[in-house]
């Protein structure tokens, strides 16, 4: 492979190769850059662009010892633009933050950093990062790179967009309600959301605290390429900072468990119509698992669209009573009138009724970690249909039904804390253009080596989707 080739690697690919000095630092970040001046245009992922600040760093990384040589030494990475780093503004896709300058970088991009990532540009998000697509009036509209009848997802459409593309080997996300199953699904990437207290997370720049909710429901993670490359980073992402007092050390390695390991199977879409590209997916992903080894069954779990529902309800609830103000002042009319729409589909939860359902949490939790004790994974679909189109979520009340009401496997497992690995599992050749379809892993608290073992069993037998893609958009070039 020729160095301007080299933004083709993955991050476990390239990382072995920068600490053992075959490929300089800069020589991968150069490649990395030119691959975003050559795509990013068509695409809008990248919004910020930070080749000087990269450059320099990946200069200095070149001269790095042998043995001071992290995890990601000279990995290109991207950060949203939701996160602060310093001397950037942490816009949140509102034009009113466009100079909200950041005095300190938030623990996540500390500690790419110190693991030897080089970060190369910002990425896109919507308005508030609240949205299962990207647009807003400050950068405009991300476009999925296997072609325009497919949303890029969200919130963070220009993380996923940008590794998918081959702009950086890892992306940065976070994830409240999907923010990154959503990208990774519409993209064909790979993502472990993590569970609650995992990665530490604070923004230097905020002015108050986040919501009780906010606070339990949203994780920081990354968007990759490839699954093996989240055993490889994530262990720098979780690295303590004090700076986040209900962050766990716990390593992310967990205890074996006595194999085979048992799956819970379901295709269950809670009065949904599942439709045949996702059942076909789901097998696939569910005949991967019994290949490797895994112990299969088709089993329901405990009920998850009660959890879903309850728990969004509650998280509007509180956006209600805290963010309301700000998204009538500083937002669009886009956004202000899609808050009433989910407001119509998720009616917030209010007074003594939302304290109660923040205690419900624990019900629901505790009912799922009694059923893990059995099924230490759950195979589940992560949306019913394939990923919808553009600003299918601003087609009032029927869109935000079909973008976020029917998405309860996603938000349930923000709502009760649990890890939940996302993986493509089939490509659908429909006929506006081909689409990936992927699939959802659950694991116990503490444990997303567990479903990141399984998203590598899925990849290793049903393959990874980047390499389909770059000849997709090579031919339509």
């Amino acid at each position: 492979m020729s160095n301007q080739e080299l933004w083709r690697l993955s991050a476990d690919e390239l990382s072995p190769l920068t600490r053992r000095g075959e490929i300089r630092p800069s020589e991968a970040v150069t490649s990395a850059l030119a691959r975003m001046d050559a795509v990013n245009p068509a695409l809008n992922a990248v919004v910020e662009d930070l080749r000087d600040e990269a450059l320099a760093r990946a200069e200095a990384l070149d001269d790095t010892p042998a043995a001071l040589r992290g995890a990601l030494h000279g990995v290109p990475v991207t950060i949203k633009i939701n996160v602060d780093q310093t001397g950037h503004a942490t816009s949140n896709g509102v034009a009113a933050l466009k100079d909200l300058i950041a005095p300190d970088d938030a623990p996540v991009v500390q500690n790419l950093e110190r693991a030897g990532a080089v970060v190369i540009g910002r990425t896109n998000t919507p308005e508030f990062s609240f949205r299962a697509d990207t647009d807003n009036p400050l950068y405009g509209r991300t476009h999925n790179p296997w072609g325009r009848h497919i949303s890029c997802g969200g919130s963070t459409g220009g993380g996923g967009v940008a590794v998918m593309a081959g702009i950086g080997a890892l992306a940065h996300g976070n994830d409240i309600g999907g923010s990154l199953r959503f990208p990774a699904a519409a993209n064909g990437a790979v993502t472990v959301k993590p569970g609650l207290g995992r990665v530490p997370a604070w923004n230097p720049s905020q002015k108050a605290e986040r919501g009780f909710l906010a606070q339990l429901m949203s994780v920081q993670g990354l968007i990759t390429r490839s699954a093996r490359d989240l055993h490889l980073a994530m262990p720098a992402m979780i690295t303590p900072d004090a700076r986040d007092p209900f962050q766990a050390p716990v390593p992310w390695r967990g205890p074996d468990l006595d194999a085979p390991l048992k799956v819970a199977f379901t295709r269950n879409t809670h009065g949904y119509d599942l439709h045949p590209e996702v059942e076909a997916a789901l097998l696939a992903a569910r005949d991967a698992l019994r290949d490797a080894g895994y112990v299969v069954e088709e089993v329901e779990p405990p009920n998850v669209f009660e959890a879903g529902r309850t728990g969004y309800r509650a998280l509007m609830g509180e956006m209600q009573m805290l963010m309301r103000a700000d998204l009538d002042t500083l937002g669009s009319e886009v956004i202000r009138t899609m808050f009433d729409t989910y407001f119509e589909e998720f009616p917030p939860y209010e007074g003594a009724e939302l304290l109660k359902m923040y205690a419900k949490r624990s019900h629901y939790a505790r009912q799922w970690r009694v059923f893990m004790e059995d099924y230490p994974l759950v195979l589940t679909p992560f949306l019913p249909h394939p990923f919808f189109a553009p600003d299918r979520d601003r087609e009032g009340a029927a869109g935000a039904h079909d973008v976020l009401g029917c998405a309860v496997y996603s938000y349930a497992m923000n709502y009760m804390g649990l890890p939940a690995a996302c993986v493509p599992a089939r490509l659908a050749q429909p006929p506006k253009g081909p689409q990936p379809i992927n699939v959802q892993i659950v694991a116990p608290h503490w444990r997303e080596d567990l479903a990141v073992d399984a998203a590598i069993a899925i990849e290793d037998r049903l393959g990874q989707m980047a390499p389909a893609l770059w000849q997709h958009m090579a031919t339509q070039n």
